[in-house]
């Protein structure tokens, strides 16, 4: 799952990529996020487009910003996939990418742009990898000049680099960069909170078996 979702995101940026401006604007007003139209669909019941939730999250308006989602989705998603099944993680990263995109409609009613990129899903599965393994070190390769050296790094080590990242981004970033901040941590908390979830699952499944197994 952690591969088809890199894929997706990949095939579709480059798509979108290879396209006409004009093109790209209509690619984009079809399957990207509308804060302002997300506001009025959370106001009242009635229609509203909720497949740009999940649409919005495979396109990348830059390379800068898919291959950072695609490498921290990398990182972390294949650990808690290992953990916790490839439809979990789908869970998480849809799930995710969706409440980021409606955390942003209720912090920006007014803002009548399109937003697109899997950042609120790819900080669902960092703060689901996060809790699932909060102790563990993570496999990196990093590039030491012309030698490229394997290392194990804390986990909380590297999601505090993923925190900086979206500290930096929103004080640097475009105008709603501070906004955008508030909805990775969305995503991040709701990977948290499915992890302690899914921890505290597997602790009473296992109390269970053993007291089957003991006769109790």
């Amino acid at each position: 799952m952690t591969v088809l979702l890199c894929l997706a995101c990949l095939v579709c940026s480059v798509l979108y990529a290879v396209l006409e401006p004009f093109q790209q604007r209509v690619v984009i007003e079809a399957v990207g996020a509308n804060p302002a139209r997300m506001a009025e669909w959370l106001a009242g019941p009635g229609g509203g487009r909720w497949g740009v939730l999940f649409l919005s999250l495979f396109f990348h308006s830059s390379w800068l910003h898919l291959v950072g989602n695609l490498v921290y989705l990398w990182v972390f998603g294949l650990p808690v996939e290992g953990r916790t099944g490839p439809l979990a993680l789908a869970a998480v990263f849809f799930a995710g990418g969706a409440l980021a995109h409606l955390v942003l409609g209720l912090q920006m009613p007014g803002f009548d742009g399109f937003v697109i990129g899997a950042s609120g899903a790819v900080s669902a599965v960092v703060g689901a990898c996060a809790g699932l393994y909060p102790t563990r070190r993570i496999g990196l390769f990093l590039p030491l000049g012309l030698v490229v050296e394997s290392v194990q790094l804390p986990t909380l080590l590297v999601v505090g680099s993923w925190f900086l990242l979206q500290l930096l981004y929103a004080l640097v970033g475009p105008t709603f960069g501070a906004m955008a901040w508030w909805t990775h941590l969305a995503g991040f908390v709701l990977g948290l909170v499915f992890a302690l979830l899914a921890r505290a699952v597997a602790v009473a499944t296992q109390g269970r078996r053993r007291s089957w197994a003991s006769g109790d």
